[in-house]
């Protein structure tokens, strides 16, 4: 079955002297990262340790938004005990389950934002695999 769906994330990094290298360079140190901490945080906002291994991916406004959902979440949890969390799924990718594989396709723009189609994948033992496309955004314009 084929998803189509476009969803953009913005990802902060420094792009070195070789632009279209180091665009598809840092895409896919995202989705490393990403796919990675996937069977670790189980989805929906990482906690405090995973935060501090996207942190140098992402911009300042997106690591503050993340800061800020997960304190929302711990007040919320104190409050509603035995409650699910309030943010469940992959939050980098469009599929709730998220991907178990990536390939990172053309990128366009300029040296303050790229945006790179992105195909995803997942496969689970015994189901069907599932393939659809997303947008990732690099945003180098802090630097």
């Amino acid at each position: 079955m084929k998803i189509g769906a476009v969803l953009a994330f913005v990802l902060f990094t420094v792009l070195p002297a070789r632009a279209d290298d180091a665009v598809i360079a840092a895409a896919n140190n995202f989705y490393s990262l990403a796919v990675g901490a996937r069977p670790i945080t189980g989805g929906g906002i990482p906690g405090s340790a995973e935060q501090a291994r996207f942190q140098p991916l992402l911009t300042p406004r997106l690591n503050k938004a993340l800061a800020d959902a997960a304190a929302a979440e711990v007040r919320f949890n104190k409050k509603n005990k035995n409650s699910p969390p309030l943010i469940e799924g992959d939050i980098f990718s469009s599929l709730f389950e998220g991907p178990t594989s990536w390939k990172v396709g053309a990128c366009v723009g300029d040296d303050k934002v790229q945006r790179c189609a992105v195909a995803l994948g997942r496969q689970d033992p015994g189901q069907k695999p599932v393939a659809w496309m997303d947008t990732l955004i690099l945003d180098n314009s802090d630097g």
